[in-house]
């Protein structure tokens, strides 16, 4: 075994990435993989798993530690069956990935659709953190199972970005919620940290950043690279390195409670 294999590699260990199927996820999924786990991936949408789990196929030596469920994470009932299911099939998980999260639509304050806010607020606070952090941390403690949860925060968790207030208000209470986990969780050997990724281009946002006619910038695409010292949008792959820096506990046993930006340098902008 290499120094790096040792610091950095997760060999046998067992990582449930909920919203796997996801653009971001499934990034996160294939360094996983290379890096050696078993990889549970839960998606509310059958068609996404089955093109998630083909396109992980292709890492080399991967095909038997790749599982898909179908589940709801904002049902607790059905994160505790898939979380039994994922025990008996794979083993016990040792690490979470909440990776579900995502927007719908974009307005002026007062114009505001309020049956819509209250859906985004489920899907990235209680879909993608509460519901799977509660069932998976009580199943962990019970079982004296010392895990590791990764959250997925965002730009608007630091600063807001105009329009979207559902999900300002939402993945500002994942950060919160990820350094309050984390102090409870600490003495369950639990540690709970989040990644903040800047502007990837992904099915949700790229209609908002790039004119789908043109393929040109559009003002807010141009807006986002002026304020990323970078001068481009990120490459997804560029999550990677922090997903298994956290996820190891060899690396990174003594971080918990934080959230590492991963934006090209878009907070750090100054004038």
């Amino acid at each position: 075994m290499t120094y790096l294999d040792e610091m950095f590699g997760l060999a046998n260990r067992t990582t449930i990435v909920a919203g796997g199927a996801g653009a971001i996820g499934s990034a996160m999924s294939e360094a996983l993989l290379k890096a050696g786990a078993k990889v549970v991936i839960w998606s509310r949408s059958d068609d996404s798993l089955r093109i998630v789990q083909a396109n992980l196929r292709e890492i080399e030596n991967s095909r038997d530690r790749i599982f898909t469920y179908r589940v709801d994470t904002n049902s607790e009932p059905q994160v505790t069956k898939a979380l039994e299911q994922c025990k008996k099939e794979v083993g016990d998980a040792e690490i979470l990935i909440n990776a579900v999260g995502g927007n719908m639509g974009k307005s002026n304050l007062v114009e505001t659709d309020l049956g819509l806010f209250p859906r985004i607020i489920e899907l990235n606070l209680m879909a993608g953190l509460m519901v799977p952090t509660k069932v998976i941390a009580a199943h962990w403690i019970k079982h004296s199972i010392k895990g590791t949860i990764i959250n997925l925060a965002s730009m608007a968790s630091y600063n807001p970005l105009s329009g979207v207030w559902a999900y300002d208000a939402a993945k500002a209470a994942v950060l919160n919620l990820t350094k309050a986990t984390a102090n409870e969780l600490a003495r369950h050997g639990i540690r709970v940290n989040a990644i903040a990724p800047g502007f990837f281009l992904g099915k949700q946002n790229r209609a908002l950043l790039v004119d789908q006619k043109t393929n040109e910038l559009t003002e807010r695409g141009r807006a986002v690279i002026a304020h990323t010292p970078w001068g481009r949008f990120g490459d997804i792959n560029e999550l990677a390195g922090v997903t298994l820096f956290l996820a190891s506990d060899k690396a990174s046993g003594f971080v918990t409670g934080v959230c590492i930006p991963v934006d090209g340098g878009y907070l750090a902008y100054n004038i």
